[in-house]
């Protein structure tokens, strides 16, 4: 099935059973009992079947999960010193993962039930499945102190899938925690959203802030967002394991040009029509123009680049009040005087009181 697999485009394979994983659930009661999934409703909703396999398909007897190497031509991190632009996670330069995988997965699917016979089900990222504890179990490498998956062939860089089927085909050994005294994920956060190893908070990490989170951003945490405006690589880019990370081979995966360094200005001035259309594709688009111009906006405003400082103000009469409430956020930290000026004016004409708060916090009134 390895050499079936590959054939299919995967570079990595693994089974494991149902129930090989029975300390994630309770992992997962703490996690959303600290209300560490901030605003991620669905997470409760789905939490029986997300904590155990067989709640999800109860004729599930194996589940062989696969992953695809996303690595990177260039390091994650050496964006974030230039400020002007704006830093996408690496796998969301790319044309959307879930759109390559998951045919994938069927193609491999019908393969082995014509070889195997059984019955299956595909999931990738989208189902109530906790992939990185099935992939750890399966062999594929283990969850390291960020909680993403640590590999050793291929480092912090494998998107995972899963084929669920009622088969009884024979399971992989899980791989040992290699993390040791390592403490490079956790120190590099720029928002300390690891309250202790092996835990996340999502309520403060930037991935959830600028992807999952769709209010306001807590004005104690802008300043620490930097210039990343979609995703974040720090703990995954940081990790000493990547010295054995191979560069992804797949051409759809790899970063398009003009997503690998784009302007802020650019990207503030995109109307939603252009924004569909630059991230036509890709992860990012989910998001929508409105959430994507807030992070953009987040990101001008810790620019220290006066010259953006236009493009906030052009902002304040956005037809968002996400984006007004991020734009006077951005030229309160670029052109204070500016905002002061136009505060009287603008105030009174705002009706969304979101947005008459910012005012207020912006210009100290």
């Amino acid at each position: 099935m390895r050499e079936a697999a590959r054939d299919h485009g995967f570079d990595v394979l693994g089974v494991t059973r149902p129930d090989a994983t029975p300390g994630a659930k309770a992992k997962l009661e703490r996690f959303l009992a600290d209300g560490a999934h901030g605003d991620m409703t669905w997470m409760e909703t789905s939490a029986e079947r997300r904590g155990d396999p067989l709640a999800l398909w109860p004729e599930a007897r194996s589940i062989v999960m696969l992953g695809v190497n996303y690595g990177p031509d260039t390091d994650p991190l050496a964006i974030l010193k230039q400020r002007d632009r704006a830093a996408i996670s690496t796998y969301a330069k790319g044309d959307d993962y879930h759109e390559i995988i998951k045919p994938r997965l069927k193609a491999l699917a019908r393969w082995l039930i014509a070889n195997a016979g059984g019955d299956v089900k595909v999931f990738v990222d989208t189902a109530a499945v906790m992939e990185k504890p099935l992939a750890a179990s399966a062999g594929l490498g283990w969850q390291g102190k960020h909680t993403n998956l640590v590999s050793r062939e291929f480092g912090s860089w494998l998107f995972l899938g899963s084929i669920f089927t009622t088969l009884e085909l024979p399971a992989d050994t899980a791989v040992h925690d290699r993390c040791g005294t390592c403490s490079a994920c956790l120190d590099i956060c720029p928002t300390a959203a690891f309250p202790a190893p092996y835990r996340l908070d999502a309520r403060r990490c930037i991935s959830y802030l600028t992807i999952e989170h769709k209010g306001p951003i807590d004005r104690e945490l802008r300043p620490l967002m930097g210039n990343r405006i979609y995703g974040c690589d720090d703990c995954l880019a940081v990790c000493p394991w990547n010295k054995f990370a191979q560069e992804g081979h797949e051409a759809k995966l790899a970063a398009r040009e003009i997503l690998r360094a784009p302007k802020l200005a650019d990207l503030a001035r995109l109307d939603d029509a252009q924004f569909r259309t630059l991230f036509s594709k890709t992860a990012v688009k989910r998001t929508g123009r409105a959430r994507f111009v807030r992070n953009v906006l987040i990101a001008i405003g810790n620019s220290g680049d006066v010259t953006l400082a236009p493009d906030a103000e052009r902002l304040l009469a956005d037809a968002s009040p996400l984006v007004r409430g991020a734009a006077v956020w951005a030229l309160g930290r670029l052109d204070p005087e500016r905002l002061g000026a136009l505060a009287a004016t603008q105030r009174n004409t705002e009706l969304d009181p979101t947005v008459t708060e910012e005012w207020a916090a912006a210009t100290g009134t």
